[in-house]
């Protein structure tokens, strides 16, 4: 075994470290050092057991990025003299966007593509002035398009226009819209898009899912309305998307130059930011030494940063990536130790570990489980004093909480693996709701967005974790059944039902949406719903994105995280590495 040595320490912020808390929510661009001291818990390991083999294997391929290759990043756009050329051309494009029109469907329309370009965070305040005027006079246009843009943005937005607004597009009887309307198929793109923000019960938006599909399916190219049927808007993470948006705004002939060139220089200009925090995300892997000890652990934290970006978009929030990226990595890590690695001895050692949490049980444990708890300890002594800094709360013992709740939900599916158990769906999910890992980014951002109490979020993180896990085993499930796993969402329900491969599929399809459906309701509670139930913006939006990004990364059915030709991983160095021309 090894030699464990474990000291409570002050140590200064190494002069490395690129993004402190305080610094990131001050400035989004710049990078700056601090003194500030914190608790780390250093230890010195000396390795004697080296790693046994005849163990499982996950046949993961190599990491694409290696240490030094990330370190080497860097780009122009970090200038002052792109800065101040951005601040032009967001001054000239405000003024574009608050010119008062009689018709406001240009300038919702105008909102819509600022949104997709990535760029509609510069106008946040004028955005929902807008909107908000649009709500309190109901002045958009009543065709169909119109109608259909408009609820779909101010629903978006947190304004909550009911669903009685498309009551004159139904047939007398209110059974279906009616039939004049399928020859709109512009308004028919926008209502199927609107749809899809429906809530619990919204009848009317249903129907109008289904009579625009019905349509759309004869009349639209068959994989463009594939492709939205997969990712309507509401369901698109808005940053790895830009690009490809800017290279279809490029080729429309209403293409404004002036947000053509605002959307390029700050693509690149936020791109030097990401760059920055990835370097630093890299800098706390490579020190872990969890890649040198566990080389069976996927070497994902390219990979695991480029997930934050959608999920934490704003610009100022640099340390909730950073900090999410590591919590991605060391779950992606314990996953691993669970999944392929550990034996069942091993691992329920491990796992009471980790609930008593203590670094003097450790002694027990082979060194790859030493070297990965004591990363894990750490991490969350660090995350703990930071919101303690920020917030003057404790949060140790639900970060910790977070952690034991997840080896146990994988220690559980281990033992069905080890056992030849075969769990019902209902059995699996609510077990998988957790082990998917979503609850340990929700459950780290939630105190850093949020003063409130952790059991108003309950079902909202819920419905989001269940549609994560569904979205995963859309994109894993059948290769981590090959190499010897239990069995998940699709299996599940082809066990119990005999449905074949594609019904199971067709299956998590549905029950998705209606995940959706109850995930919406949560985000877009009326106001006078509960007079005691005010929810956090940022953590909504967290949640939200988080949902988002699952089903981006495992899009098309494959596992987006980490594979060399995957449609993600190009989208991966785009954004991240590649300048934009």
């Amino acid at each position: 075994m090894s030699t464990i040595i474990a000291i409570q320490v002050l140590l200064p912020i190494p002069t490395t470290k690129t993004y402190p808390s305080h610094d990131l929510e001050k400035s989004s661009s710049r990078c700056r050092s601090s003194s500030t001291p914190r608790p780390r818990l250093c230890c010195s390991l000396q390795v004697s057991d080296p790693i046994p083999t005849g163990r499982r294997s996950g046949g993961y391929p190599p990491a694409l990025w290696d240490f030094d290759t990330i370190q080497s990043l860097n780009t122009e756009y970090k200038g002052e003299r792109h800065m101040r050329r951005e601040e032009d051309l967001i001054g000239q494009v405000r003024e574009m966007l608050v010119h008062e029109v009689e018709d406001p469907t240009p300038q919702l329309e105008f909102i819509d593509d600022l949104h997709k370009l990535g760029i509609s965070c510069h106008f946040e305040n004028e955005i929902l002035q807008i909107l908000k005027s649009i709500y309190l006079n109901q002045n958009y246009k009543r065709d169909l398009y119109s109608t259909s843009l408009a609820f779909r943005l101010l629903r978006q937005y947190g304004f909550i226009l009911p669903q009685e607004v498309f009551d004159c597009f139904k047939n007398e009887e209110g059974t279906d819209f009616k039939p004049s309307f399928g020859r709109d198929i512009k308004g028919l793109l926008q209502l199927y898009e609107a749809s899809f923000l429906s809530r619990k019960g919204e009848e009317t938006l249903q129907l109008a899912r289904e009579f625009a599909t019905k349509i759309l399916q004869k009349e639209v190219d068959e994989r463009e309305f594939a492709t939205k049927m997969e990712f309507p808007s509401h369901w698109t993470v808005q940053m790895p998307n830009a690009r490809p948006f800017i290279d279809a705004y490029r080729r429309r002939p209403d293409m404004n130059p002036v947000v053509l060139e605002l959307a390029i220089l700050d693509t690149n200009i936020v791109q030097a930011q990401f760059q920055e925090e990835l370097k630093e995300t890299s800098r706390w892997w490579e020190s872990t030494g969890i890649v040198q000890e566990l080389p069976f652990v996927r070497d994902r934290i390219v990979e695991g940063y480029f997930w934050t970006i959608g999920v934490t978009q704003r610009r100022e929030h640099g340390y909730e990536r950073i900090m999410t990226a590591k919590v991605i990595a060391l779950v992606t890590c314990l996953d691993d130790i669970y999944d392929v690695y550990g034996t069942i001895e091993e691992l329920q050692l491990f796992t009471s570990t980790i609930q008593r949490w203590d670094l003097e049980s450790m002694k027990q444990l082979p060194t790859y489980m030493q070297v990965s708890f004591l990363a894990l300890h750490n991490f969350v002594t660090e995350v703990a004093y930071d919101t303690l800094k920020k917030k003057g709360y404790n949060s140790t013992p639900y970060l910790r909480k977070t952690w034991v709740d997840l080896v146990e939900s994988y220690i559980k599916e281990a033992t069905w693996y080890y056992n030849g158990y075969k769990p019902s769906m209902q059995e699996y999910l609510n077990n998988a709701w957790i082990s998917v890992g979503s609850m340990a980014i929700l459950n780290h951002l939630f105190f850093r967005f949020t003063n409130e109490r952790m059991h108003k979020y309950r079902d909202m993180n819920r419905v989001s974790s269940n549609i994560v896990r569904l979205a995963d085993d859309m994109g894993t499930s059948l290769a981590e059944v090959e190499r010897g796993d239990v069995p998940k969402a699709i299996q599940c329900y082809m066990n119990e039902t005999n449905a074949s491969e594609e019904e199971a599929r067709e299956y998590v399809r549905r029950v998705i949406q209606e995940e959706w459906e109850k995930l919406n309701t949560e985000l877009m509670r009326d106001d006078d719903d509960d007079d005691d139930f005010t929810l956090s913006k940022y953590y909504c939006e967290v949640v939200a994105n988080l949902t988002r990004m699952a089903q981006f990364i495992y899009q098309d059915g494959s596992d987006g995280f980490g594979m060399k030709d995957s449609k993600v991983n190009r989208l991966l160095k785009e954004t991240l590495i590649e300048r934009y021309e």
